[in-house]
């Protein structure tokens, strides 16, 4: 188990071990969520999908109707 303080500003380090278990570093983004009996979960916020913006390179466009029909292809099988 893993402890942090809380400074007078309100801030608080989070513990390496938890950093590295939840992949999150510098400039990240936590989220926290209530649960019912009142302790919170704490979720590393994903990145947006606008900056995944051309993460997938590829050299070939392909059409609406190219797609619907690998879909459809797939979905058959």
């Amino acid at each position: 188990m893993s402890q942090a303080t809380i400074t007078s500003k309100g801030q608080v380090t989070i513990p390496a071990i938890v950093r590295n278990a939840m992949k999150v570093g510098a400039g990240d983004k936590l989220e926290f969520i209530e649960l019912t009996d009142g302790r919170y979960e704490v979720i590393a916020v994903t990145r947006e999908v606008k900056t995944l913006k051309g993460f997938l390179k590829s050299n070939k466009t392909v059409s609406i109707e190219e797609m619907n029909s690998a879909i459809s292809e797939a979905a058959s099988k």
